[in-house]
């Protein structure tokens, strides 16, 4: 297998988890701008690649115990639209680590221009939908990685 078969991981700067993207035509409207419910595909991703990059493996506990986290809200203001052809590029910090929730503060970014500002809540839940405490060495993780107050 070449590097080129692997998938892009992003990674930290500091307590700030970095990840990539271009924006190409399906991520579009007809003037070319992002449709506004992509970034938060963008965002889940970014989300996603944090989580993993610090080591927590949420296929294995689903497939263990019916738990996964869930997105129960999100908080997003949309400043600059982002176009067809940016390279652009999702900036996530956990700010709040709780008992079965965690926050976290997400940015896309054209180079130095901000084009969204978000706060996503993830519930930690279990096979029924209910909020059960995260697993505590997940808590450990996140905290390690959780921009200080």
């Amino acid at each position: 297998m070449t590097d080129l078969d692997q998938p892009y991981r992003g990674g930290f700067i500091g307590p700030e988890h970095h990840f990539a993207l271009s924006v190409y035509f399906e991520d579009t409207d007809a003037y070319g701008i992002v449709y506004y419910a992509n970034y938060l595909k963008f965002m889940e991703r970014a989300r996603s690649d944090m989580i993993r990059a610090v080591g927590i493996d949420q296929a294995s506990e689903l497939a263990a115990s019916g738990s996964a986290y869930a997105v129960v809200e999100v908080d997003i203001r949309y400043r600059r639209p982002a176009r067809l052809g940016d390279d652009i590029r999702v900036i996530s910090t956990v700010e709040d680590v709780r008992a079965s929730s965690v926050l976290i503060h997400q940015r896309v970014m054209r180079r130095e221009e901000q084009l969204t500002d978000a706060r996503v809540t993830a519930a930690f839940l279990d096979g029924q939908g209910k909020p059960r405490r995260h697993p505590p060495s997940w808590v450990e993780k996140f905290r390690e990685i959780a921009k200080p107050a």
